[in-house]
């Protein structure tokens, strides 16, 4: 190929392509973190990957809000001022990954 001939784009094999589904794992998962008021990195950092790990029953749970005081450049959580703690999360995420019996949890903090 020289530098004069146009770049040719092949199509994506079917093989590595992600088919997103919401799966009723997704949407009982989505049900409870919306109906508890609970944080999720996989939500709020916006990840391709949400609909297989929930799918999958597994999820990172975010504590401390949804606000982080870091701004960095390859994140989607919202950055700023955190607000007021919330004293019944960590029960609630606890009921939450107790009831929906999740193979695996994941409890993070914004900063």
């Amino acid at each position: 190929m020289s530098v004069s001939e146009p770049l040719r784009l092949e199509p994506i094999p079917e093989w590595i392509r992600v088919r997103v589904t919401e799966g009723g794992n997704f949407k009982e998962l989505k049900q409870v973190v919306q109906g508890r008021r609970l944080h999720t990195v996989c939500e709020e950092a916006r990840c391709p990957n949400i609909f297989d790990c929930w799918n999958r029953r597994t999820a990172t749970f975010m504590i401390l809000g949804d606000v982080c005081t870091r701004a960095c450049r390859f994140c989607a959580v919202t950055s700023g001022r955190p607000g007021e703690l919330d004293l019944g999360e960590p029960g609630r995420v606890a009921e939450s990954v107790a009831e929906l019996g999740l193979k695996h949890a994941v409890i993070t903090s914004v900063d």
